[in-house]
């Protein structure tokens, strides 16, 4: 049994592996008659990949996407689109040394216990090179959200901590996001950023990151209660992104803290609109959206990967020691970010679709 497929109306499925000839995916439910041209999948996919700064891996991926079926003279046909995206620079050679070795705080020792056979090169299937697929399906769901729901419809994510140090989310701005190669919301911080993210680097460790996506432009009713909440998706479709270990919708965690005078978002109708005074709710109630900012609030873990060596066992169940060569992200939350925005469009248009068909 494998579950390599998300998704209820729009679905995707991903296949591949990090060191292996090519990764992709099929994207299944796609309406016809949207506008697609592998430009605007390639828009997304530049985001995430690799070797583009000093703060991240520098592996060399152009993750150029090629659209093998469901395209037809610039539109969706209905039918399922296949993409494939070749990989380039392996370097397979950097996990000889450490084959028969578990990795620590990676999948490397669960993998091998469920299924016996770990493709060790760059961890194989457990590798976050997955996730280049699911932000190439998550392209083409905004493409149709976009052509739904018209030019609010909007979808941004930014990292709002780096390691021990956060940002004021008070001066967030979307325009700087796309400026900087940390996707810092807060241009007074991003200088410290960098500053101490170098010196992680330099040290040969890591550290953590809070990302936050946003989603505006969203209308009142999607999701369902009781199984198909829409905040209940989110958060299952932001788990299943490599190192995530703990989501928040809207004030999330932070809401056992408030009273229920500083927890309730009041409601006003000012002419014809209705308005809240809050959004601790993160624009979801009930499960189903009412209207205001959806926001999405997620941990990534420090990189595993580090050149401290630390113990471990082997495959033979002997103690032994390791330090993990290579080319890693000493962050990898900062390519999280558009892996984020991709999971909350492909929940939305999932949830567009099933409420269409059931209330329209």
């Amino acid at each position: 049994m494998s579950f390599n497929t998300f998704g209820k109306l729009f679905r995707f499925t991903t296949w591949g592996e990090s060191h292996g000839p090519a990764i992709g995916c099929v994207v299944d439910g796609c309406p016809p008659n949207i506008s697609i041209k592998e430009s605007d999948i390639q828009i997304e996919l530049n985001k995430r990949k690799p070797g583009q700064s000093k703060f991240t891996t520098q592996r060399k991926e152009d993750d150029k996407v090629n659209i093998l079926s469901g395209v037809f003279e610039g539109r969706s046909t209905g039918t399922p689109i296949s993409l494939v995206i070749y990989n380039k620079d392996m370097r397979s050679r950097d996990y000889e040394t450490i084959k028969n070795k578990f990795r620590p705080g990676h999948a490397d020792y669960t993998y091998f216990k469920k299924y016996g056979i770990r493709d060790y090169r760059g961890g194989g299937r457990q590798s976050a090179r997955e996730t280049a697929s699911r932000v190439a399906a998550g392209a083409i769901a905004k493409k149709v959200l976009e052509t739904k729901l018209g030019k609010k419809f909007k979808v941004v994510g930014a990292v709002t901590q780096l390691g021990i140090l956060g940002c004021d989310v008070s001066k967030w701005n979307d325009n700087y996001i796309k400026k900087n190669q940390l996707f810092c919301p807060d241009k007074s911080i991003i200088k410290l950023w960098e500053k101490y993210l170098l010196s992680v680097r330099k040290s040969g460790s890591s550290c953590g990151a809070i990302i936050e996506v946003r989603a505006r432009g969203v209308p009142p009713g999607l999701g369902a209660p009781i199984y198909s909440k829409l905040d209940m998706d989110l958060a299952a479709a932001m788990m299943s992104i490599n190192a995530v270990k703990g989501v928040n919708i809207g004030s999330g965690m932070n809401s056992a803290q408030l009273s229920g005078e500083q927890n309730s978002d009041e409601i006003f109708n000012k002419g014809k609109k209705t308005n809240f005074n809050s959004n601790n709710a993160g624009g979801i109630l009930g499960g189903i959206s009412s209207g205001q900012e959806i926001v999405v609030s997620f941990a990534v873990k420090p990189t595993s990967s580090i050149l401290s060596s630390r113990k471990t066992i082997d495959k033979f169940g002997k103690n032994t020691s390791i330090s993990v060569k290579g080319r890693h992200d000493p962050c990898v939350g900062i390519r999280a970010v558009p892996i984020g925005e991709a999971m909350m469009n492909c929940v939305l248009l999932d949830h567009y679709l099933m409420h269409k068909a059931q209330c329209k």
